[in-house]
């Protein structure tokens, strides 16, 4: 399975981003902001497609260690991206959220560097502080209160849902590297109960809750886009209504492109498919796996498991919210939903994860090489 893994982790991803392409061009022509372009959200994301296979075939030639020596500069340049969203005529405020930097017509998310950022930094620290994966302060709160400065400027863009995506990952990067058991279960008990005393404070917020919980009631306004979304389901049953003749994507289900097009994927294609691409997303995680496993060293280890948690949880949750088994938090759906910045961000990943396979598949074979010609080379 090792050996195949990057090869079935490629042609997964390959399926997803095929699947994403046609549902896009299927449900990006009635969305309100498509300017009267049918192709509008197509080429857009074709071009952030284009970028992002360039990003990924990079990152699969250039070797990881090189993220590891460079950890502080994308530290960096997520702390300096976050900020800007806070700066007039940089930073955008849209539905209430300031997610996004434009600069002309050139927007982006800096969370998605945060969450690679943070990936680098967690591999980096307890790689270089390996026997100290144990200590109370070393080992967890120092690198806690690091990942923190990410996390506090993005909780204050009101962004919920990548908060809890990047505290997630960072818990189990910890778990894998060997922090105590009992130090993290204090960590996500105090983590949940944060999250919703923040979710408290923020009526938005509180809405999406009260409408997960009792959905019917707020069908009009907080709870609109899940039922829906439900709605969606089960038009489409198993076989679907055939690709283009989805409903719910004519202005009845809003973002039908973006964080909620896996209900479209429902209703137009039917079941099959949808489980299809719940099956790509868990060959996904279990290839990632599988790479960490045979990582040839322990930065390459962490941050595949890193990489994996961040995909496989991004998944769980776009899938669960347009499941209505999750409240709405408005992260996009990896490789299928219309976004740039996500888009690039999750093909970089997987470019490092083919990088580390190939280290870690290679360099077995090199050093027996090695051995054997020390052996063979003639003594003087």
């Amino acid at each position: 399975m090792h050996r195949k893994s990057a090869y079935f982790l490629f042609l997964a991803v390959l399926i997803l981003l095929v699947i994403g392409i046609v549902m896009l061009f299927s449900t990006s022509a009635f969305a309100r902001d498509s300017h009267g372009d049918v192709y509008f959200f197509v080429k857009r994301q074709a071009l952030w497609l284009g970028l992002g296979l360039a990003v990924c075939t990079t990152a699969a030639l250039v070797d990881y260690h090189f993220w590891r020596r460079t950890w502080w500069l994308w530290f960096a340049l997520a702390l300096f991206t976050l900020t800007l969203c806070f700066v007039p005529h940089f930073g955008m405020r849209i539905n209430g959220s300031r997610r996004w930097v434009g600069i002309g017509s050139f927007t982006f998310q800096p969370s998605e560097i945060a969450k690679l950022a943070a990936v680098f930094f967690l591999s980096f620290w307890f790689s270089r502080y390996e026997k100290a994966s144990h200590h109370p302060v070393y080992g967890f709160a120092i690198p806690l209160a690091i990942i923190g400065l990410l996390l506090g400027l993005i909780i204050t863009e009101v962004d919920l849902g990548t908060t809890v995506l990047i505290g997630a990952a960072t818990f189990l990067v910890m778990f894998v590297a060997g922090t105590s058991p009992g130090l993290l279960g204090l960590l996500s008990i105090a983590g949940v109960g944060g999250i919703l005393l923040v979710a408290t404070q923020m009526s938005e917020r509180m809405g999406r809750l009260a409408a997960f919980l009792d959905p019917e009631r707020f069908k009009q306004d907080a709870g609109l886009q899940q039922m829906q979304a439900l709605i969606a389901w089960g038009s489409g049953g198993m076989e679907g209504l055939g690709l283009g003749n989805g409903r719910q994507k004519m202005l009845y289900l809003p973002y039908a492109h973006t964080d909620f097009i896996f209900p479209m994927i429902g209703e137009e294609l039917g079941l099959r498919i949808s489980l299809l691409v719940v099956f790509l997303f868990v060959l996904i995680i279990i290839c990632g796996i599988m790479i960490a496993l045979h990582a040839k060293d322990r930065f390459g280890l962490l941050v595949s498991c890193g990489i994996i948690s961040l995909l496989g949880l991004q998944a769980a949750v776009n899938i669960g919210v347009t499941t209505s088994l999750l409240p709405n938090k408005g992260l996009p759906l990896p490789f299928i939903s219309y976004g740039g910045s996500n888009l690039v961000a999750c093909l970089f990943g997987v470019g490092v994860l083919l990088n580390i396979y190939r280290q870690g598949v290679l360099e077995p074979r090199n050093k027996k090489q090695t051995v054997l010609q020390t052996r063979m080379t003639p003594r003087i």
